[in-house]
Order: structure tokens, then C-alpha cells, then sequence
């Protein structure tokens, strides 16, 4: 692996959570999915009840991760593409990614997971932003 693609496995390393992009039914989605790496692998935890996985599998997506909400003036983002497997994870990988959520819009959360060796990857950082505290104006 190339420096950079080194340094995004490390980023991604430092945060849980990510979203995973593709089609279904010829229109773009967005899906938010808890994230672990193996080796140079990353597998995703996504809730099955939305069927976005039967859409993602056998398919090249593209996941991005980011650490916008961490406080760290800092900030970094990390994308990738790769093709998506579903796959059973080992029990050491289960162990990885803790326990899930108990619900997901109010149905049980029904984990599925997949696995993707990412290509193509990019890494943006912002250095020195001003303060990222919201401000609403009545």
C-alpha cells in the first residue's frame, strides 16, 4: 500500500462510523455504517432491515469517513471505492465492533456486514478552521 492509502487505513482506524454510497434502483443513497479495519480491510455493520445491502453487495461503492464532530481542530476525511461482499464475520471481528444498536427507526436492529478491500482512496484535512460552534439567528 501506498503512504497515503496507509495514512487513510490509520484514519479510519480512529473513528467508528462512516457512510457507505451506491445506487439502488438507478438512484444514489447514502447509509450510515459502523466501520471496523482488518488488516487492509474494512468491514461494514449496517442494519438489514433497509435492504441497502442487497444493493451494495457484488457492487462497487464508495464509503467515506470523517472526524467533523470530534472536537479536534483538526479536521480530516478519508474516501475510498472497492466492491462489497457480504460476508460472516470471525467472532475476533464481531468483538471488534461491540455491540450494536438496540433499534433503528424504531424497528430491531438486524445486522448484516460486508466486506470491502478499498481502492482508489483520498484524504482531505483542514488545519487552523475557525470555530465550528452553530449559531442560529432568530
Amino acid at each position: 500500500m501506498s503512504p497515503e492509502e496507509l495514512h487513510a487505513i490509520e484514519l479510519l482506524r480512529q473513528v467508528p462510523y462512516g457512510r457507505v454510497a451506491t445506487s439502488m434502483r438507478a438512484l444514489p443513497f447514502l447509509a450510515l455504517a459502523r466501520h471496523i479495519v482488518v488488516e487492509d480491510k474494512v468491514i461494514l455493520r449496517m442494519h438489514a432491515g433497509f435492504g441497502y445491502h442487497q444493493a451494495c453487495n457484488g457492487s462497487v461503492v464508495a464509503y467515506g469517513a470523517d472526524n467533523f464532530n470530534s472536537g479536534d481542530p483538526r479536521l480530516w476525511s478519508v474516501q475510498f471505492t472497492g466492491t462489497a461482499q457480504i460476508v460472516e464475520p470471525t467472532t475476533a471481528e464481531l468483538e471488534l465492533f461491540g455491540s450494536g444498536p438496540h433499534f433503528v427507526d424504531g424497528a430491531v436492529f438486524d445486522p448484516v456486514y460486508m466486506r470491502i478491500e478499498p481502492q482508489f482512496f483520498s484524504v482531505h484535512s483542514l488545519a487552523g478552521s475557525p470555530d465550528r460552534a452553530y449559531q442560529h439567528a432568530l
